[in-house]
């Protein structure tokens, strides 16, 4: 009768693991198309700093504002939340104008918000932005 508890504790312990795979698969899923992330974007004017420090033709991530902010073409700016749409991580580095998300590898086109590489499915969403006295504002008015 040895035989009979070890597969009895065999199918506890699958049964745990089992359990455990689901909870981690309910950790990662998303009830909403911006993830876990709560205000993705500013709700109040943030100024971003000198407007040239963004070069034509790349981007710069403004990891503490939660901003991305792309320059298509001299004197034109495109700014994004920085935050992932499928849980709400803050992107942590561009490759030239790809943004990666640390948490679960998703991948952003810096210049139109589109999720290029999943989990995320959707987009970035977009910021207005402005030119003051040379300065970039992010701003939900901008």
């Amino acid at each position: 009768m040895s035989g009979q508890p070890t597969a009895r504790r065999t199918v506890l312990k699958g049964a745990a693991l089992a359990g455990a795979a689901g909870l981690g698969v309910a950790a990662c899923s998303t009830e909403s198309k911006l993830g876990h992330a709560e205000n993705p974007t500013p709700t109040a004017p943030v100024d971003l700093g000198a407007a040239d420090a963004v070069p034509v033709g790349g981007a710069k991530l403004y990891r503490e504002q939660r901003l991305v902010v792309s320059c298509p073409a001299k004197g034109q700016y495109k700014a994004f939340s920085a935050q992932c749409t499928h849980a709400g991580c803050v992107l942590d580095k561009l490759e030239g104008t790809e943004g990666n998300c640390p948490c679960h590898g998703s991948r952003f086109d810096v210049t139109t918000g589109n999720a290029v590489h999943g989990p995320a499915t959707v987009p970035l969403p977009e910021v207005p932005v402005r030119v003051t006295d040379g300065r970039l504002v992010a701003a939900p008015d901008a």
